[in-house]
Formats: structure tokens, sequence, C-alpha cells
């Protein structure tokens, strides 16, 4: 007797073990695939583009055309000795209320943390007052404290002075204006510091207490590290603003920028190319604030971002490299795959 063959049933999920095709969308006159693919047009994103182009160009023409610009007479007076002088003093004035600034203002943003209310309450008050004050007010009351205050000295609190100045000789004109510019940035920068103090996590802290970390390296090295990632956007703010602040100053008749712009246009009658000068040196100061102010806050992002993205400067670095290998490959001789097949034998 001829023995029967026998096959297995296959599992009913299972399309493939019964020869079965597994099915598709249906490909007739209703189904996706004879639907036709249109792309998405934005006529309102063209027409703005459009708009913004034709104003670019327009504003450019003008630059290149007007003759009120004189731009032979910015040529002359951008690298002037005045010129560059004042963007000494500028920077000069920048640097050190930035400094003294902060540094005030990060005492007074850990005054305001303190559990002391006599410590709170004075920087508070602090902060309150030349916050409300306009930066002007201050200069001018710093230049004229002479007035106020014809010695400064030092000795018992409500007793004998034991030594003693003249307020002018000890606040000269640079010096009001330093001072006026530090106390004013302290009272913005105690609030930024505070703000960034703040976002750390408090239980960072008392995880570093819990060690026996002593209070000083809690805040050097776990507190302040988090709360530069905070801090730093804000502050560069700060610093701008107090780069093109320092322009208030020609109040006091020192020879910053602004103050030697004026002087030159009111010598020259030559308005618009003077204020021309004084904006480009301001754009370029800012721009070099802000590329410095980028590679410090990817430094301080490193604890929470352990793969930044390439820096410009990296990214021209990696485009270069690939422009010079496309260049090598293309001067690489082609040999013929027969020879090669011989080489190979």
């Amino acid at each position: 007797m001829r023995p029967t063959a026998t096959t297995a049933a296959a599992p009913s999920g299972d399309p493939s073990a019964t020869g079965a095709t597994a099915p598709g969308p249906p490909s007739g006159p209703g189904g996706p695939g004879s639907l036709t693919v249109v792309p998405a047009r934005h006529p309102a994103r063209w027409a703005a583009a459009l708009a913004v182009a034709v104003l670019a160009a327009q504003f450019t023409h003008g630059l290149a055309t007007n003759p009120v610009w004189e731009w032979d007479v910015f040529r002359g007076y951008l690298f002037s000795e005045t010129i560059v002088q004042a963007v000494g003093v500028t920077l000069q004035l920048t640097a050190c209320a930035t400094v003294l600034g902060f540094l005030l203002g990060t005492v007074l943003a850990f005054m305001r943390l303190s559990r002391s209310p006599v410590l709170a309450t004075a920087a508070w008050t602090y902060i309150w007052i030349f916050r409300s004050i306009p930066m002007i007010v201050q200069l001018v009351f710093w230049f004229n404290l002479s007035a106020l205050y014809e010695e400064l000295g030092l000795g018992i609190p409500f007793g004998p002075v034991l030594w003693s100045v003249d307020s002018d000789s000890l606040i000269g004109t640079i010096g009001a204006a330093v001072v006026g510019l530090s106390l004013h940035q302290a009272a913005y920068a105690a609030e930024i510091v505070r703000g960034g103090v703040v976002s750390v996590d408090h239980g960072q802290l008392e995880a570093a207490a819990a060690l026996g970390i002593p209070r000083l390296r809690q805040i050097r090295r776990i507190v302040l590290p988090q709360a530069m990632r905070a801090i730093l956007p804000a502050a560069g703010n700060e610093v701008v603003g107090l780069l093109k602040g320092t322009s208030v100053v020609y109040v006091m008749a020192i020879g910053e920028l602004f103050y030697q712009v004026q002087v030159v246009y009111g010598r020259t009658g030559r308005v618009i190319p003077l204020l021309l000068v004084a904006t480009a040196w301001y754009v370029v100061l800012t721009s070099v604030l802000s590329v410095a102010q980028y590679y410090v806050e990817r430094h301080f992002a490193r604890g929470a971002d352990r793969t930044p993205p390439p820096t410009p400067l990296q990214r021209a670095r990696r485009s270069l490299r690939a422009l010079r290998a496309a260049a090598a490959r293309r001067d690489r001789p082609v040999v013929p795959a027969a020879t090669l097949r011989g080489e190979n034998r």
C-alpha cells in the first residue's frame, strides 16, 4: 500500500507558510497608489521673502548711491588716532565696570539669599535704590561728590577722623565714571547671579552638606558652575548694554567714543559719517563680546551637553578638510580594472 504524504497545517497568522502574500494597499483607481502627491505651497511666505529682499536691495542701493553718507569721510575717520583712543577709553570703562559690578553684585546676591534679616534687607535696599535711579543721574551725582563731601576720611565711628583726603584728588573724572557705572551695574548683576543660584537644585547642597563639604567649597565647586548656565545669557546682555551705556559719560566730558565723535562732527560739521563711525565701532565691539559669550557658554554647558554641536570654526575646518579630500580624489590617477586584476594575480 502506497504511503500518502501529509502536510502540516500552517498557522493562520503566517501567510508565508501557505504561500499566500500579505495584503497590500489597493492599487486600483480608488487606492492610495493612484493619488498624486502635490507639494505644499506657501504663497504668503514667498511674498514676505520677496518683500524683505526688495527692501534690503533698496537699502543697500541707498547706502551705495546716496552722497549724504560720505563714505570717504567715514573711511578717513574710522581708524584715526582720536577715534581709536576713544575706543580704548570705552573698553577700559566697560572692563572696569563689568569686573567691579559683578564682584559687588555676587556679594549682594548672596546677601539677599542670607538668612540674616539685616544682610538681606541691606542688599534689597541697595538693589531697589540703584535700579530706581537713572544711570545719568548717578554719574552726575558722583561727578559732583566734592560739593557734598569736601573730604573723605577714616576714623572711629561717630568719633575723630584719623585720616582724610580731598574728594577731588581721590575721585577724579574717570574714577567717578567707574564708580557710577560699577554701582549701577552691581544692582542688576546681583539679581542675575541670584536667579542663577536659585535655579540650582537645592538637593545638591543638601547632599554636599551630608558629605561634610564646607559651605564655601559648596558654592565654589557645586553651585556656581551649574548656576553659570543660567547666569551667562543675562550677564552677556548686561555687558553689551554696559558697553553701549558708557556713552552716557559724555556728560562728564570723558573722551570715550561717542564724546569724541560729537567733538569731531561739532568741529567739521560731518554729522552723518561720524555717527556711522561710532555705529561701526559699537557693532564690532558688541560682535566680539557676543562671540566671547558663545564660547564661555559652551564651556560651562559641558556638564549638561556631553556632545555639544561644533563651533563655526570647527564647521569651517571640517568643510575645508572635505574639500581637500575631494580635490585629492580628483587628482588621483584612474587605474584600469584589468591592471588591478593582473597585479592581484
